[in-house]
């Protein structure tokens, strides 16, 4: 009998990395809620970002809930690290 052993290892992940990936995913969810429903997603998503006022989102395919599952700070921290990154 032949043993298959795979050499074992500690498997690390990035926090930071899965939770701006969680952002991304989240924003990704809610514009295409938006688009779906005839939203313009830049302008509700700015609104809600400014206002903090959940109705600027619309609750099809949850979408309301959704962003509000991440903190507004950390999705504008997201937005500004994406910018300042890809306009280097």
């Amino acid at each position: 009998m032949s043993e298959n052993k795979q050499p074992t290892g500690t498997v690390t992940f990035n926090s930071e990395e899965l939770r701006r990936e969680n952002i991304r995913e989240v924003l990704k969810n809610v514009e295409a809620a938006l688009v779906e429903r005839g939203y313009s997603a830049i302008n509700q998503l700015a609104g809600y970002l400014i206002s903090n006022d959940p109705a600027y989102i619309s609750s099809h395919n949850n979408a309301r809930s959704v962003i509000q599952s991440v903190e507004r700070h950390e999705i504008i921290e997201e937005l500004v690290r994406f910018y300042l990154e890809e306009n280097k």
